[in-house]
């Protein structure tokens, strides 16, 4: 599957909660960290989506915001915490990939300004956090 959204997590549906319109899916990575997507329940009868099917869950990088790992609490239901393993400086924005300890590994995209503001380097202990909305699921074809 090519796509461009950089975050390409293949994971397994552990749950499936439905509701009147939208759906919660649970996905176990490989590696045993849990995401939690909202589909509709069209798309999880379309896809065919229930415990133990394998999926891709896709996440662009912009969709990712970082934040410090202070134990501070957040509204997004997707909080995985990690360590920055690499900073890709552009003009403007730095892809930034966090690793958690489970060994899930989530790019965000964010201002190089952010990077300076946060002090972000090589080590240093994130939270990346998305929405359970902006994670697109993807079955094979």
């Amino acid at each position: 599957m090519l796509t461009s959204a950089r975050n390409q997590i293949s994971a397994i549906v552990s749950a499936v909660e439905p509701g009147a319109v939208n759906s919660q899916l649970v996905l176990t990575t490989s590696q045993g960290d849990q995401v939690v997507a909202v589909v509709t329940r069209d798309s999880v009868q379309q896809l065919g989506l229930a415990p133990g099917v394998a999926v891709t869950a896709l996440i662009k990088a912009p969709w990712v915001m970082l934040a410090s790992d202070d134990g501070s609490r957040y509204s997004a239901r997707n909080q995985l915490a990690g360590t920055v393993t690499t900073i890709e400086r552009g003009a403007v924005n730095s892809m930034v990939s966090v690793k958690t300890a489970a060994g899930t590994v989530v790019v965000a995209s964010v201002t190089n300004s952010s990077v300076s503001d946060m002090g972000l380097v090589s080590g240093s202990k994130v939270v990346a956090l998305f929405k359970a909305s902006h994670i697109i699921v993807a079955v094979p074809a």
